[in-house]
């Protein structure tokens, strides 16, 4: 290919990639425009009162949607699962129960392979949710409640491949989600709990899940003398210690930089008190690891000591942080 027709071809395909982008937007500002609250809202309120699980269905595209729908919920507290509509009909009906809410996903409305899930729902007063375009279709008239989506057309040049309509499915999908993370109040720590592996199961991890404790502590009390300071900084290999007073409380730190900083010929003539670091930045046991690392990037330290109730606890370097991937 010619550098001439190269251009021509990288022309083209931008204004293609232009044109389906233009047409997705067009698409989530149709939802946003049509958007029927009084139905969003008597969702949300079956989905976060539902007893059971939210369980989610739909064919071919919509069903790949629909699985990260349930896969997205799931994993900001509310319970749900997908259910293939074909699998429903040989036997998977009996994952279903009548304390869940059932949310069925189609853009005609018209999916043969959902009829089983409709006539099961209605036979046991299962609650269903239809997301369609056409709320006089089969499914949005078996509904309790219809999320209709924007009839606009697709991205797809033939106008038949499912492009804008499954990102406003998606996008409502995650309209739900977002409304029932906020009306639960689900949190940070309730998020680790459900995401323990991988980069972001790294960063949400506690400080207590990496922090050094008991023995490891590098911890005396603040009137030793330097020569036992120098030894427990040695032996704990952490690059600092901690010192208490009589009730067990964290009174101050010297670090190696410290140690550096201060030597001279008498420095075993002095007590830790009188060179320690006082009011150290520390963490809470609870706090995630991503916020000690950013108390000591902030701060340009390496060390943290983690206090309940003033007492040392556990202290976690930079390196624990590191090692665990949590950068």
């Amino acid at each position: 290919m010619t550098a001439t027709a190269q251009q021509s071809q990288m022309d083209l395909d931008r204004a293609s990639a232009i044109r389906t982008i233009e047409s997705e937007i067009t698409a989530l500002k149709a939802l946003r425009d049509s958007l029927k609250l009084e139905s969003l809202t008597k969702a949300l309120d079956f989905m976060q009162n539902a007893k059971g699980r939210i369980i989610i269905s739909g064919m071919g595209k919509s069903g790949h949607i629909g699985k990260k729908i349930a896969a997205s919920l799931a994993s900001t507290g509310t319970p749900s699962f997908f259910v293939h509509p074909a699998e429903a009909s040989h036997g998977d009906l009996g994952m279903i129960t009548e304390d869940d809410i059932v949310v069925a996903i189609s853009n005609s409305g018209e999916s043969r392979e959902l009829i089983d899930i409709l006539s099961y729902c209605k036979r046991f007063g299962i609650k269903l949710i239809a997301i369609t375009k056409n709320p006089e279709s089969s499914l949005g008239r078996a509904a309790d409640i219809v999320l209709e989506l924007p009839n606009n057309g697709e991205a797809c040049p033939l106008g038949l491949a499912p492009t804008s309509s499954t990102t406003a499915t998606l996008v409502l999908g995650d309209i739900l989600t977002v409304g029932l993370i906020e009306r639960k109040g689900f949190s940070k720590s309730d998020f680790n709990d459900r995401h323990p592996g991988g980069k972001l199961g790294s960063i949400l991890k506690r400080v207590s899940d990496l922090m050094h404790t008991g023995q490891d502590m590098p911890v005396l009390d603040e009137n030793s003398n330097m020569q036992a300071v120098l030894l427990e900084m040695t032996s704990k290999r952490l690059g600092c210690v901690g010192f208490i007073n009589q009730s067990g409380e964290l009174t101050g730190i010297l670090t190696d930089g410290d140690l550096r900083r201060c030597l001279s010929a008498k420095i075993l003539e002095e007590k830790a008190i009188d060179l320690m670091t006082r009011n150290p930045k520390t963490i809470t046991p609870d706090a995630m690891s991503a916020e000690a690392l950013k108390i000591m990037h902030d701060k340009k330290i390496t060390n943290l000591f983690v206090l309940e109730n003033k007492k040392p606890v556990g202290v976690i370097h930079i390196h624990d942080l590191l090692n665990n991937g949590v950068a």
